[in-house]
This record gives C-alpha cells, sequence and structure tokens, in this order.
C-alpha cells in the first residue's frame, strides 16, 4: 500500500521545478515578439526561403536533374547565406541585454536556479527558430498537391531535412548564448556569434574545395560539414554521427554559458 503512493511525494516536489522553467521560457519566448527584430527576421527570413524554393523550381522545371526539390532547397548558396546571418539577430540580446538592462538582478532575486535561466534562454531561442521554419512546410504541401509526380517530396527526405536543421540550429544557437552571455553589448555578442558560426560553417566548407588535401584531413573536416550532413539528411539518410556530434557540442556550449553566467551573475 505504502509502495503504490510512493511515487506521489517525489512528482509533487518536481512539479514547482517544472512550472519555474515553463514560466521563464515563455517570458524568453514573449520577449521576442515585443522586439521589432523579431519581426525583421521573419519577414526577411520568409523572403529568402520564399525566393530560394522559387528559384529551385524554376531550376529543376529548366532541365531534367537528379536532385528532388528537397536537396535543392536545402543546399545551395541561397539556402546557406540567410540560414548562417539569422543566429546572430536570434541570440544577441538573450543575455547581454538583461545585464546592460540590469534586469538580471531581478531575475537572480526570484526563486530560480541559474540552470533554469540558462535553458530557459536556450529555449526560448530555439523554439523561434523552429517558428521561423514552419511556413516552410507550406511550400512543400502546395509543390505535392500541384505536380504530378506521386515521389516529388518523399516523407524521409522532409523528416531527415528537418531533423538536420534542428540539429544544426541548436549548435549554433548554444553558440550565440555563449557569445551573448560575454558581453552587454549585443552588437559585440553578435559579431562573436556571428564569426563563431561562420569558422564552424567554413571549417567544414574547406574539404569541398581543397583538392590536394591529405584524405585524413578531409574526412576530419568532412565530420564538421553542415553541407556534406545536410546533403545525407536531405535524402532521408539518418546518420548517427552528425546527431551525436551536434547535440554533444550543444551541450558543451551551454556548460560554457552556464558557467560564465554563474560569474558574471556574482560580478554584477
Amino acid at each position: 500500500m505504502s509502495s503504490s503512493n510512493s511515487p506521489t511525494p517525489t512528482t509533487n516536489r518536481h512539479l514547482p521545478t517544472v512550472f519555474k522553467f515553463l514560466t521563464l521560457w515563455n517570458r524568453e519566448l514573449a520577449s521576442y515578439f515585443q522586439s521589432a527584430i523579431a519581426y525583421v527576421v521573419l519577414f526577411f527570413f520568409l523572403l529568402a526561403t520564399g525566393w530560394n524554393f522559387q528559384w529551385v523550381v524554376t531550376l529543376i522545371n529548366t532541365a531534367p536533374t537528379d536532385v528532388s526539390v528537397i536537396q535543392g532547397f536545402f543546399n545551395n548558396f541561397f539556402f546557406w547565406f540567410p540560414f548562417v546571418l539569422i543566429f546572430p539577430l536570434i541570440t544577441m540580446r538573450t543575455f547581454s541585454e538583461e545585464f546592460k538592462m540590469g534586469t538580471i538582478e531581478t531575475l537572480m532575486t526570484s526563486p530560480v536556479t541559474d540552470l533554469q535561466v540558462v535553458l530557459s534562454k536556450f529555449a526560448g531561442a530555439v523554439v523561434f527558430y523552429l517558428i521561423l521554419w514552419v511556413p516552410s512546410l507550406l511550400y512543400f504541401v502546395i509543390f505535392q498537391s500541384v505536380t504530378a509526380a506521386s515521389a516529388a517530396v518523399s516523407p524521409g527526405s522532409v523528416w531527415g531535412s528537418y531533423a538536420i536543421i534542428l540539429l544544426l540550429g541548436m549548435f549554433y544557437i548554444s553558440i550565440g548564448c555563449f557569445a551573448s552571455v560575454l558581453t552587454n553589448n549585443q552588437i559585440i555578442a553578435a559579431v562573436i556569434s556571428g564569426v563563431s558560426v561562420a569558422l564552424f560553417f567554413f571549417l567544414g566548407v574547406v574539404s569541398l574545395f581543397t583538392l590536394d588535401m591529405n584524405q585524413s584531413l578531409r574526412d576530419v573536416l568532412s565530420y564538421f560539414s553542415a553541407i556534406d550532413h545536410m546533403g545525407t539528411f536531405s535524402k532521408g539518410i539518418i546518420d548517427s554521427r552528425p546527431v551525436v556530434f551536434y547535440l554533444s557540442m550543444t551541450a558543451l556550449f551551454l556548460t560554457f554559458t552556464y558557467h560564465i553566467f554563474q560569474r558574471r551573475k556574482w560580478k554584477a
């Protein structure tokens, strides 16, 4: 009789922690839509992805090709350029604004932990990032409804592409959060984040253009290649190595962010 009732106190003890996190997460997500930068990012990102999709469809209709509309949309210059640029804009204010405005002191007098603050800010940025991608699903739904090819958009390719989009986004957002916690200035945070994300991205690009590179070095660099990973996942092939890599790197940068946040909080 006592064993059947034992989980109840444990569950109740953890409920306040969940509610605190959800409250912080809701606060962070709402703050995006209270800022003009969110709507600017939404507008230009939708403009860029819409134009990219129209360009890919036109290209496919112009001449026969083995590349599907999914592969074409998610792996070209017009996709990667705005993709890399959005992360500094999404994350530059996450911590720097709190320290600059002094609201971090009010936040930390609340009954919340440092870990809850860091994870809620990260989760808020990730959800806003996912909101950016929701309209793009309509492109493929509409394309599938009007095209004569029954397999024009395979479910495996769609799920694979959006899975790697999520993993890449989590990794780059964690870099942006780390950059934001380093400074009170949003512009400096955006520059640090943008340069860091670009370095990780172009580290993988090097292996595609350097023909005389040692094969072992090429293999190592290709492990960092977002382009290679997108090419694999957009075919509906789920490779566990990028999954482990991006989740591990996300956890690493969030750990850095957590420790820097603790240090700056006590100094403040």
